[in-house]
């Protein structure tokens, strides 16, 4: 059995785990860059590859919640390694296949099984399990903060190796990258499987029954579901919003991504920070709100490279800042036993998010030639995920004797 006798350390958790994370997600944060020369070699229209990736966010979403399951069970470890494997295959899938429905179904499912073991959801239940009550929510912020790392440091790589050695290439070299990195990391990733003391061991169905019958398990859903719609149709059709505005130099969409990384990796820290200390309803209905009026201020001003490094500076630091919070609220409502599988059906409302918002941005362009309706509705989904996040309550679940 490939599972530690004892704990990790904290410490180890956070390095291991955040430079898998700085790869998964530096590397699904720069797909945008791969919209238009991927389009153009096969003559495609943008819904081709807006629908792979608006299918690999929802089978990110699908997977999820097995991948926690896995990852509550048997460790984090193995689920890292599985993980590493499938994003390799996903990139080579997408450097090789040139049959529309073909492209879409492989990267969809294989890019979505490989972030579901290598993100969020597969890492938050361990460091959930390792930290500290008092310091959990700073570690999730640590953890949002290293995929942010991830997203500020491979934007620019990503478009130097297209550039440099084509978009085929660009991808052979991340897989291999992907693979020389995740493999060795998910070893420190090694936990012995937790139990429950005393009382009552919950199973899998009631933990999944209890947390579907609580409405600010509910709630949390909801608005989860709008942070994927606004995060996922920004990094993916940014680049191509500018280039159809004038804004030509390829450079600015590079650099405004990586603000948006960079900046993100203050958000996500201060949010794990600040989750410890005040509520976090207030702080998710905050950067919710936050968000809208940023996207507003943004298309009523002037566009230019300037008020696009802006606005990407106050996303940025909004981008994922939500993540921590989110994790926290799960954590302290239900406890971290399931908290990779719980972690998972809540990251699925985001999937579900995601996807309408990176397909209908490329659904919503080929039929009206432009990204307007989908920014309108961008900002009216921020109003009402700041409205529904307001009435959670964030307290641990007071079970009946069954299920103690």
């Amino acid at each position: 059995m490939w599972i530690a006798k004892r704990a990790p350390e904290l410490k180890t958790v956070l390095i291991a785990g955040g430079l898998v994370l700085t790869l998964a997600m530096g590397v699904r944060h720069g797909f945008g860059f791969w919209l238009q020369p991927i389009s153009q070699a096969n003559g495609w229209t943008r819904e081709t590859y807006s629908l792979a990736m608006a299918l690999q966010n929802l089978m990110w979403g699908v997977f999820g919640p097995f991948a926690g399951v896995i990852a509550d069970r048997i460790g984090t470890a193995r689920v890292v390694l599985v993980g590493a494997l499938f994003y390799a295959a996903a990139l080579l899938w997408m450097a090789l296949v040139t049959q529309p429905t073909l492209f879409v179904i492989g990267a969809g499912a294989l890019g979505g099984a490989a972030l579901a073991c290598t993100a969020f959801g597969a890492i938050s239940g361990i460091v959930g399990r390792v930290a500290p009550a008092e310091k959990r929510s700073w570690a999730f912020g640590i953890s949002s903060a290293a995929s942010s790392f991830g997203q500020f440091v491979l934007m620019p790589v990503e478009q130097q190796l297209i550039s440099a050695t084509g978009w085929q290439n660009a991808f052979y070299v991340l897989a291999g990258l992907l693979l020389v990195v995740m493999i060795p990391m998910s070893w420190y990733l090694r936990e012995p499987v937790y139990q429950e003391q005393g009382g009552h061991q919950q199973s899998i169905g009631e933990a999944i029954r209890e947390a579907f019958a609580y409405k600010p398990f509910l709630l949390l859903v909801a608005g989860y579901f709008v942070c994927g719609f606004q995060v996922v149709f920004i990094g993916v059709h940014l680049p191509a919003y500018l280039k159809d505005k004038g804004i030509m130099d390829p450079n600015v969409a590079v650099i405004a991504l990586a603000l948006i990384g960079l900046f993100n990796i203050f958000g996500s820290y201060y949010a794990g920070k600040f989750g410890g200390i005040l509520p976090k309803r207030y702080l998710l209905s905050s950067i919710y709100i936050t968000r809208s009026v940023v996207v507003a201020l943004f298309l009523l001003a002037p566009l230019s490279t300037a008020s696009v490094y802006v606005f990407a500076a106050a996303m940025g630091f909004l981008w994922l800042s939500t993540v921590p919070l989110t994790n926290g609220v799960v954590a302290s409502i239900f406890g971290v036993k399931y908290m990779s599988m719980l972690s998972g059906f809540v990251f699925f409302s985001h999937q579900v998010g995601s996807f309408l918002g990176v397909w209908l941005g490329g659904y919503l362009f080929t039929k009206e030639g432009s990204y307007n309706t989908v920014w309108m509705i961008t900002i009216a989904l921020g109003v009402f995920a700041a409205l529904v996040n307001l009435p959670i309550n964030e307290k641990p679940i007071v079970r009946k004797p069954a299920l103690a």
